[in-house]
């Protein structure tokens, strides 16, 4: 008798979707309060998820996806860069 394995569920901050945590990508609050783009999705903080789209991500930017998740402000250059990150991971 084989036994299925469950893959972890997420939601994304921008549509609010369920999906598979392999199919997100991982937003990190650092201990120091950075904000980052954790492509592991290994690194120790609290941990938000995105789906690979632009769009979510805009989204996130207009209802505060990230403000609530991480309980604190986020600036403008933070969402700048993570646009930035976000472009080189679907280019490749």
């Amino acid at each position: 008798m084989s036994v299925k394995k469950k893959s972890p569920q997420r939601q994304c901050i921008g549509c609010g979707e369920m999906k598979n945590k392999k199919e997100m990508i991982r937003i990190l609050k650092t201990a120091e309060g950075d904000i980052i783009l954790d492509a592991t999705g290994k690194k120790n903080g609290r941990g938000a998820y995105l789906c690979f789209d632009e769009e979510c991500l805009e989204r996130a930017v207009k209802g505060r996806g990230l403000e609530r998740s991480f309980k604190m402000p986020v600036s403008s250059e933070v969402y700048e860069s993570l646009r930035k990150e976000l472009e080189t991971i679907e280019n490749r």
